[in-house]
């Protein structure tokens, strides 16, 4: 409880660890908000299946609240007027200077308790970060919105915050990098999907580079960094050290 996790991937997409996280916290009982701004519902919905979960049950019982990105940036860029009532978790696509504290309300409404609720440990999932930052918000804007998550979500509701974002090192796009290289600093964990420099290979997909944050806690500790292959199968992902796959043995 309490932690807030990095999921990082470069050269690779890394979604499925998003999917991971996802099937992981509902299975275990877990409040979800979910920030998914990268796909549809439907499309987190088929492989959650595959996964043995059902988001359409979880959504009905109320343990996952879902903001389809998506669709919500088209209603406001084509759509009808927002409801007085209803502000849009991302209306700061209207406004200039832009702030996402009205995505921030969401995420902290959403995960509220109320004298009903009987769930485990209120979850922030958000896919993909990186979105934000095409739709226009200001880096600074992004890590504000990330700094008040982790007060509320990790040190108020004692909750986890689990955060997809791209990255590649020879991008020209500098205010990515900033935010991915500010969140580094601050996680208690990260996971960081890579591609294989060697290029393609059907029996090893990637590298997954595990760095827990000792330093965070304890200045005079270093962090441990474990770094494993993996290869993405149908309805799991086999992990294996470094030169152990099939293609090798």
């Amino acid at each position: 409880q309490g932690k807030f996790t990095l999921l990082r991937d470069t050269r690779t997409d890394g979604s499925f660890l998003v999917h991971h996280f996802l099937s992981f916290y509902l299975r275990a009982g877990c409040k979800v908000c979910f920030v998914a701004l990268l796909q549809s519902f439907s499309h987190y919905s088929i492989v959650a299946q595959k996964l043995g979960v059902s988001l359409a049950a979880a959504k009905e019982r109320g343990q996952l609240v879902f903001l389809e990105g998506l669709k919500s940036c088209l209603d406001l860029l084509f759509g009808e007027e927002e409801q007085p009532g209803q502000p849009s978790p991302l209306q700061f696509l209207r406004r200039s200077p832009c702030d996402l504290r009205a995505l921030f309300d969401f995420v902290r409404v959403s995960l509220s308790a109320t004298g009903g609720d009987s769930w485990k440990g209120p979850v922030l999932l958000v896919d993909d970060l990186s979105v934000l930052l095409s739709l226009g918000a200001a880096p600074v804007a992004v890590l504000d919105f990330i700094h008040y998550c982790r007060v509320c979500v990790c040190c108020q509701l004692k909750g986890n915050v689990v955060v997809l974002v791209h990255s590649n090192e020879d991008s020209e796009d500098e205010e990515n990098e900033l935010v991915v290289n500010s969140l580094c600093h601050h996680s208690d964990l990260i996971l960081w999907a890579e591609g294989l420099a060697t290029g393609f290979c059907k029996d090893v997909h990637g590298q997954i580079k595990i760095i827990k944050r000792l330093s965070l806690r304890q200045a005079a500790e270093q962090d441990l960094v474990q770094i494993y292959q993996y290869k993405i199968q149908d309805r799991n992902v086999t992990f294996f050290a470094r030169g152990l796959s099939a293609a090798v043995l």
